[in-house]
Parts: structure tokens; sequence; C-alpha cells
């Protein structure tokens, strides 16, 4: 019997402590999305909002990872537990850094439309490895939310499109700036928007992993596990 209550005691705070890692998920969320419609359309209030909103993120990734530290001290959980446990401090981790991401691109964004530097074609140069990136982190912190390893697997491999994207705007805004110099200070701009999304994507793969390792047992961070998508080109050795 006190085993048994102490299992479900484990099982309720465990619980709990992933509910606030989802709650933390729907912050960074919205934060992204608000930042890029700040990089669409300015909205100076929308991107001192998106920042101030980093805060409530930092504060929960640090009573987040208190509450993970006390239930391995308390609990002492077993293999599978424990592992559960160290994956979602690493999801934590990842949360934090999507939001400091999506508020350097709030805070480029702010100051990019303050000085007029806007060209016509800014927001359209990353729009399609936004909405990639957005349906990434979506669909990675539902896999999270289901334990489904099989979704989470789906989506790693999606990690090399949001890669190949990247480096294509990086190759046109390169082109840009040279043709006309004028470009130059807006093209950057909207070059550290493109590898803020680029590294979201990369958290957001970095969850899918860890779903992986809760679900499977296996580490699969640095390895081919994930199949290459078709329509993304082999690079060069």
């Amino acid at each position: 019997m006190i085993g048994e209550h102490s299992s479900k005691q484990y099982d309720n705070e465990l619980e709990a402590i992933r509910s606030k890692v989802l709650l933390m998920g729907g912050i960074v969320e919205t934060q992204f999305l608000d930042a890029m419609t700040c990089f669409r359309i300015g909205n100076p209030e929308r991107a001192d909002r998106v920042m101030r909103e980093d805060d409530a993120v930092n504060q929960l990734e640090v009573s987040l990872d208190d509450a993970c530290s006390h239930l391995i001290v308390r609990r002492q959980p077993a293999a599978n537990d424990l592992r559960t446990i160290m994956a979602t401090i690493k999801v934590i981790t990842d949360l934090e850094r999507i939001g400091d991401e999506a508020t350097k691109i709030a805070r480029t964004a702010k100051a990019l439309h303050a000085r007029g530097a806007v060209t016509v074609n800014h927001y359209e140069m990353v729009r399609g490895i936004a909405n990639n990136t957005s349906d990434m982190l979506h669909d990675a912190l539902d896999a999270f939310a289901r334990n489904d390893g099989k979704q989470a697997l789906q989506l790693i491999a999606q990690d090399a499109v949001i890669d190949h994207e990247f480096r294509s705007i990086m190759r046109n805004l390169i082109t840009f700036m040279m043709e006309d110099p004028r470009t130059i200070s807006a093209a950057l701009d909207t070059l550290w928007v493109a590898k803020a999304i680029e590294r979201i994507g990369d958290h957001a793969k970095n969850i899918a992993e860890y779903v992986i390792y809760v679900v499977e047992g296996k580490d699969i961070r640095h390895t081919k596990t994930a199949p290459i998508p078709d329509d993304v080109p082999a690079q060069a050795e």
C-alpha cells in the first residue's frame, strides 16, 4: 500500500511538471508567432510584449528545474522514470532558448522598423522557413505531450528542410547586398532573423529527440537515424 501510494504521488508530481512544461511551450510558441508578426508589420508594443514574456519563460525554467531536482531527491526514481525526468529537464532548457531566439527576432524587428530600413521582400524572404519552423515546434510539443515517438522521428527529418531553406536565404541575401549596398542594413537584419528561426528549428528537433529517448530508451543525438526528405539536395562532400 505504501509503495502504491508513493508511486501515485510520484506520477502526480511528474504530471504537474509536464503540464507546466507544456504551458512554457505554449508561451514560447506564442512568442515566436508574435515576433514574426512584428517582423512583418512592425508594432513596437507587441515586440516589447515578446521581450517581457521572456522574463516569465526564464522564471518558469528556474522553477521547473528546481521541481525536477527535488523530485529526483525525494523519489529517487528508477531507470525509466529517471530517464523521463532528465529528458524533461533538457526540454525545459530548449524551450527557454526558443524564447531567447523569439526575443532576438522581436528586438531586431523593432529596430528594423524604427530605422525605416524596410525592404519590400524582407518578410517574404523568411516566410517559408518561419511557417515550417512554427509547424515543427507545434508538432514537437504535441509529440512531447503524447509521448509519440513515431511523430517525433518524422519531425527530426524536417530539420534538414529548414537548414536547406536557411542556406538558400543566406545566398539570396548575399546576392542582394552585393548588387545594391543600400540593402545591406535590412539584409543583415533579415539574415539574423533567419538564423534565429533556424535555431528554433534546431531546438524543436532536440525536443523530438528527447521524446524518442523517453519512449524508446535510445539516444539518437548526433546520429543519422532520421531519413533526409527527398526534396532536400544532398550537400557536397
